[in-house]
């Protein structure tokens, strides 16, 4: 057995006792003044590649909030609920215009009425495939902190979470129903899947029954001339994230009729879950996948259908939508929007703006200082004299004296 005082001292070496030399470099107008005009000429033109991207990318906004206020003949959109942005010069084309139309909709096994929306609009011109249709959202705070960990994970990766695993967890208020003196899990829980938008989606059913849509799968030629009179189909598959997707399983509950939908869920399952009208299949249903990757900021798109293959040709469309969202209880909005994408993806002029101002404002500066410094230069300091440019002798014999200085104290006294 040693007999060796165990002792807690660091030991004597550059990095334990902080002698590691250290580089801190010296700010002088030779360094500085060219530093400013090279990040300059570089980001200017980084900043106009990407508005001329941006620029590349076809898009058409419009706002449907007010579609249910329209009645049964089109009426105009307000100029302020649209915008359409194309490439190069187009003809001007009439504004987008909806009606609205008192309709029933069908789910697997209940039916409820509801209002259809019809928008027709203009494509001025032909939109190259890739297409892209989102629906956006305004003034929604999906990054409330109580929303986004309002979800219970392991439910939906298939595990069949009971009343006493979700009472007290992160999908509270809405985690289990109390019906008298019985309580049953909400499947899926939690604020995000309560909220889901429109509610309804494309539903996996059996066999034979009828698949309802919120967005129509297909935007309709309004006339003949039109893309030949063919609808243009649109895809809901593969919009979501294949990291995402690999988070849902299939439900495993044995006994459908202990769970409970959500509260807002409650028209599609009027009598809750049963083998005729099962819950959504989450880990096929892409739609919910989207909804669930909460966005960052309250005005936001997510993906509701694509076409990958072909054109959009130019011409006038209508597109049927829903309307089961109520937007207007917390002040928001709801838009279509129509879009393709550019190398550097969709239509966003912002970070070129940002690339270009500061280029700007960095060759600026730089010519400024440039000239004030060739003007009245300032006199610079001797460098040699910093301390750390002091010879190895002076180092040394203040890490000496400062040791002995420490020791005096009782510093030492601890190891």
């Amino acid at each position: 057995m040693s007999t060796d005082a165990k002792t807690r001292k660091p030991a004597n070496t550059a990095f334990k006792q902080q002698r590691l030399k250290a580089w801190q470099p010296i700010l002088t107008p030779k360094t500085v003044l060219p530093t400013f005009i090279l990040v300059g000429i570089l980001f200017a033109p980084i900043g106009g590649l990407l508005l001329w991207a941006s620029d590349t990318v076809a898009e058409v906004v419009i706002d449907y909030t007010q579609c249910e206020n329209a009645g049964v003949n089109y009426v105009s959109v307000p100029q302020d609920s649209y915008s359409t942005s194309f490439p190069g010069k187009v003809d001007p084309v009439e504004p987008p215009a909806f009606k609205a139309v008192p309709a029933i909709q069908e789910g697997p096994n209940a039916t409820w009425p509801t209002t259809k929306c019809t928008v027709k609009f203009t494509i001025p011109d032909t939109m190259k495939a890739p297409v892209f249709v989102y629906y956006r959202l305004s003034n929604f705070y999906q990054n409330h902190r109580r929303y986004v960990k309002s979800v219970d994970a392991k439910q939906l990766s298939g595990t069949a979470r009971t009343v006493a695993d979700l009472n007290g967890g992160s999908c509270d208020p809405l985690a289990v129903v109390k019906e008298g003196d019985a309580q049953f899990p909400i499947y899926p829980c939690g604020l995000i899947a309560n909220s889901m938008f429109n509610g309804k989606y494309p539903i996996n059913v059996a066999v034979g029954l009828t698949r309802t849509y919120s967005f129509s799968p297909f935007l309709n030629p309004f006339d003949s001339t039109t893309n030949g009179a063919h609808p243009y189909l649109l895809s809901e598959t593969g919009i979501s994230w294949p990291s995402d997707a690999k988070k849902y399983g299939v439900q495993t509950y044995p006994d459908l009729s202990q769970i409970r939908p959500p509260p807002n869920w409650i028209k599609q399952y009027p009598n809750g879950y049963s083998a005729a009208s099962p819950p959504i299949d989450v880990s096929k249903n892409e739609h919910f996948q989207v909804w669930m990757r909460t966005a960052g900021l309250p005005n936001f798109r997510k993906l509701y259908s694509k076409n990958t293959v072909d054109a959009l040709q130019k011409g006038t469309y209508t597109m049927d939508i829903n309307m089961n969202y109520n937007v207007t209880s917390y002040g928001g909005t709801k838009s279509i929007v129509i879009s393709t994408v550019s190398f550097m993806g969709g239509r966003n002029p912002f970070l070129g703006i940002a690339y270009v101002v500061v280029g700007v404002i960095c060759v600026v500066l730089g010519l400024v200082f440039t000239a004030r410094h060739l003007y009245k230069p300032r006199r610079l300091g001797d460098h040699t004299y910093l301390s750390w440019n002091q010879n190895a002798a002076t180092n040394a014999a203040m890490t000496n004296a400062a040791a002995t200085s420490a020791t005096a104290t009782g510093a030492s006294a601890r190891y």
